[in-house]
């Protein structure tokens, strides 16, 4: 099973920038697309972009052409490198991974990220 640690998080003036990163262990990670997810107070969690392990990406429409989802096969880190942040981009930020053949689900902890003047 998959360790997923997220960092990254903050405040950040809307326009501004944050890069997330997300370390894993345990587990093989050429095995696993990454994603990344997040949950605004009273909303539901929403797919923000993921990335196979081959390097294809996907991402929601509302961060298109704003983020970016990146990884390093050999460090086990997936990235998101968030520009022109927007006060809606505000929300826990959560790491997550799933195995290519069992579609096993892993989560991290959440990292905090909130764009506010």
């Amino acid at each position: 099973q998959v360790q997923l640690v997220e960092s990254g998080g903050g405040l950040v003036q809307p326009g501004g920038s944050l890069r997330l990163s997300c370390a894993a262990s345990g587990g093989r990670f050429i095995w696993y697309t990454m994603a990344w997810y997040r949950q605004a107070p009273g909303k539901q969690r929403e797919s923000v972009a993921t990335i196979t392990s081959s390097g294809s990406t996907n991402y929601a429409d509302s961060v298109k052409g704003r983020f970016a989802i990146s990884r390093d096969n050999a460090k086990n880190t997936v990235y998101l490198q968030m520009n022109s942040l927007k006060p809606e981009d505000t929300a826990v930020y959560y790491c997550n991974s799933r195995h290519v053949i069992s579609n096993f689900d892993s989560w991290g902890q959440g990292t905090q990220v909130t764009v506010s003047s």
